[in-house]
């Protein structure tokens, strides 16, 4: 198991929910409303017929891990006192019927769904895939330019790369992702770790590795604000 200090991270978002109630300017980012805990909306990449990658060993859909590790995400955020929404809370797309046009039409519905609700931070959750099989581990992406987008990065890949399973020290790349457009909040894509590694895919399939996952995301996004 994933060993930073949980009960530590928790009462850090405490603090953190705490001064956004107070009026206090968290990282740099004023809040719309004193009164308001952080937005922090948790998107499930994929979903319905578009199953994304599929694991190489036992054809895991993508899509099911990522909704494992957003719900999952989205409990520790909401235990800790922060406002957060899941795009995707079903095995279900958001597309509406499965026709042409489909892929856009999900994409747009969860663009809908983050500046709807005035997302202070969105984390997109996928897994990776590459025709070599040795490569592994979890990667964090940004959107080019955004500075607060870069340092959110910087924070959930320190998590992530702490790991015991971690095999390397990665770096935040930029991506030119749909989903790091949606808003000018700060906004990363984590992907988890290579379906097309039997390590990284042996791991994922696990709910506890799955938690490890999710609360070093959890905590990386807690350091960014405090």
């Amino acid at each position: 198991m994933f060993t930073l200090k949980r009960g530590a991270a928790a009462l850090a978002a405490a603090v953190l929910v705490l001064s956004a109630l107070t009026g206090i300017v968290c990282g740099g980012i004023p809040y719309a409303s004193a009164a308001a805990a952080p937005v922090i909306v948790i998107d499930a990449g994929h979903g319905g017929i578009d199953a994304g990658v599929r694991g190489k060993q036992s054809g895991v859909k993508e899509s099911d891990i990522n909704l494992a590790i957003a719900r999952t995400l989205y409990g520790k955020f909401t235990d800790a006192g922060f406002c957060a929404v899941l795009t995707r809370k079903s095995q279900a797309g958001l597309y509406g019927l499965p026709v042409k046009g489909f892929k856009l039409r999900d994409m747009q519905k969860r663009r809908e769904i983050i500046k709807d609700c005035g997302a202070d931070m969105v984390i997109s959750v996928h897994q990776n895939f590459y025709p070599d099989g040795t490569r592994r581990g979890a990667q964090v992406f940004f959107k080019k330019g955004s500075e607060s987008g870069k340092r959110l990065a910087l924070c959930v890949q320190e998590r992530l790369n702490a790991m015991p399973s971690a095999p390397e020290s990665a770096q935040p790349l930029i991506g030119d992702y749909y989903m790091l457009q949606c808003t000018e909040a700060p906004s990363v894509i984590v992907e988890c770790g290579f379906l097309s590694n039997a390590e990284d895919e042996r791991l994922l399939l696990t709910e506890e590795y799955r938690e490890d996952v999710a609360y070093a995301i959890f905590a990386g996004a807690v350091s960014y604000f405090t």
